[in-house]
């Protein structure tokens, strides 16, 4: 049987009334909303626009634009808010990547905050006194698996660059809020009381989110993190220095080495050091438009890149998303991408990474692979051979183990100034709640987990294994899609190495199937990556499953926990849409 694009989905408690200015129906497909369930709708403005995982965040950043701040000033609100609001996303104490539009120039560039790990650092990191790779949340939780982190230095680094707003103003919304105190949502709740045995387990965690009974925080409970503001207050005063260098430095650097069972080895020389990376957006094309975002150490743009470019011979506009074949061109494709993602992306600054992954006759090549009838076989879908810029290089020695933990922390947020410049910013803890340790008011990331925790694979060095100054390997993939050379999306969502479909089924939602935003966004989740189709549970992608396995699949229904977040930019305004999974809106004029 064919299944229809509908989506059930999670019913989310108002936080907070927010304008919006309907500006024009839009001329694409609107989502069918399933009987019984409300569904979201595209929000459209013409002047500027911000969609982002919490409404408070989201109200910040639309102020800061109405009061004639550009994108680089509302991304560091938004930010800010997101880090005390949905702390268990995102923050100070984590990192993030930004692809960003310059109006001005007219270019595309993006901005490597990804943490980077410890000069003390081996490649035994990961690895039990046994020789064996600890269990994910053995190396979790503590000081282990906490990197540098880039958020604090990344909003700097933009906002000097392209921002207008004094910076003291900027983190001031934050401040005010952590003082006076925010309502603790219903995700926020939901997320401790699903982290129970681990958050609180750690004295700073268990003092903040749960209350005196020992009981996680009940939604519409008054939070207030004093520590937090104070922290804004010093970076407010002395920049993102006073956050890597001095007592906040020095608070993390205890935290981390100090931890009872679990210790690390990050310095204040490590802060100290700490880089922001500028690097050339990747570019590919898809059915005339220029699909950018992040490259290496993140996985993202590359792996969508190949995604799309194998799949643009076959007609999906005809096929449609009720048709399983669409499902199987689309399921093949991810899985061939995922199989030369793991042999060869990391970060570049350490390992040869092959050119020509992105090469138009090499996906032709990887395209021809799925021109059949069914499921291509396990044993078939293998990294494939792509061109090197370098005589010598063959790859050999860059094996990756595949493994990928997919958790529901991350967040990603889209902002549109009035100017016509982009942000769209993937930002996270990498775990819900990261490596469980506060410092300061904020949350310390567990990016090193990331890393392969086996160094070798079949006595080969594995290309994402941990070393001195290296950042993990990342699936975060903050996009923006041009039309002759100007802005036409800009999207992406958290959800772990699931962050890549998602995104790239987005697009072609967006491209191949004329949805608006909002629907695109909306459509029931299907994902192929390791062979296995995993179907959103709870929607009418489980009508899919008959038909997928009938075509040699082995399918499951599983939740999925996207934030996809977009804006469509065209002649008549914008349009946003939120992920209705989640908390998130879209607010503009």
């Amino acid at each position: 049987m064919r299944a229809t694009g509908t989506l059930v989905p999670t019913a989310l408690a108002a936080l907070l009334a927010i304008p919006a200015v309907a500006q024009q129906a839009s001329d694409v497909t609107a989502p069918e909303a399933p009987s019984g369930v409300e569904q979201k709708a595209p929000v459209h403005a013409t002047k500027h626009m911000v969609v982002a995982a919490n409404p408070l965040a989201a109200q910040a950043g639309l102020d800061v634009l109405r009061k004639g701040g550009n994108a680089a000033d509302a991304l560091v609100v938004v930010q800010t808010v997101l880090g005390l609001v949905e702390p268990q996303s995102s923050g100070l104490g984590g990192g993030a990547f930004l692809t960003w539009y310059d109006a001005a120039s007219k270019t595309v560039t993006t901005f490597d905050g990804r943490e980077t790990a410890p000069a003390a650092s081996t490649p035994a990191l990961f690895l039990g006194s046994d020789g064996e790779p600890l269990g994910f949340f053995d190396a979790v939780i503590g000081g282990r698996s906490v990197g540098v982190p880039g958020v604090p230095r990344l909003m700097e680094v933009v906002h000097t660059k392209y921002g207008r707003t004094p910076w003291k103003d900027l983190l001031q919304p934050a401040i005010d809020l952590a003082e006076r105190g925010f309502t603790v949502s219903p995700r926020l709740n939901t997320m401790i009381a699903e982290d129970v045995g681990r958050l609180d387990t750690q004295p700073a965690t268990r003092a903040y989110f749960f209350d005196t009974a020992g009981a996680p925080l009940a939604a519409g409970t008054v939070l207030r993190n004093p520590d937090y503001a104070a922290t804004l207050r010093a970076i407010g005063d002395g920049g993102a220095d006073a956050f890597y260098e001095g007592e906040i430095a020095e608070k993390i650097v205890r935290a981390v080495t100090s931890h009872a069972t679990n210790p690390g080895a990050l310095s204040t020389r490590d802060l100290a050091d700490y880089q922001v990376k500028e690097r050339p957006a990747v570019c590919a094309p898809y059915r005339g438009l220029s699909v950018c975002g992040m490259g290496p150490p993140s996985s993202g743009a590359l792996t969508i890149g190949q995604i799309l470019g194998m799949i643009e011979p076959f007609d999906l506009a005809t096929l449609g998303p009720d048709d399983p074949e669409s499902w199987r061109i689309i399921g093949d494709a991810t899985r061939l991408a995922f199989a030369d993602r793991d042999r060869y992306i990391a970060d570049g600054d350490f390992v040869s990474i092959p050119k020509g992954l992105l090469n138009a006759g090499y996906l032709a090549q990887r395209s021809a692979l799925i021109r059949r009838p069914t499921a291509l076989p396990d044993d078939d879908v293998k990294p494939g051979e792509p061109p090197w810029d370098k005589a010598g290089l063959d790859g050999a020695e860059l094996r990756m183990d595949g493994a990928a933990f997919d958790m529901p922390a991350t967040t990603h947020f889209v902002i549109v100034d009035d100017e016509g410049n982009v942000a769209s910013m993937t930002s996270s803890v990498e775990n819900a709640f990261g490596s469980r340790q506060m410092v300061a008011g904020f949350i310390l990331n567990n990016q090193l987990t990331d890393f392969s925790f086996a160094p070798e694979k079949d006595g080969q060095a594995v290309a994402n294994r941990v070393e001195p100054g290296k950042r993990p390997r990342s699936s975060m993939a903050p996009t923006i899609v041009l039309k002759d050379g100007k802005p036409l999306y800009a999207l992406g969502s958290p959800g772990g190495s699931s962050i890549i479909p998602y995104v790239a089924t987005t697009l072609i939602a967006l491209v191949d199937w004329k949805r608006d935003m909002q629907a695109a966004i909306s459509m029931p989740h299907m994902l192929n990556r390791f062979g296995t189709y995993e179907l959103e549970a709870g929607t009418s992608a489980e009508g899919f499953a008959d038909d997928l396995q009938a075509l040699g699949y082995k399918t499951k229904a599983v939740d999925q926990n996207s934030g996809l977040h977009g804006i469509a930019i065209n002649a008549g305004g914008l349009t946003g849409g939120a992920d209705t999974r989640r908390e998130g809106v879209a607010v503009g004029d």
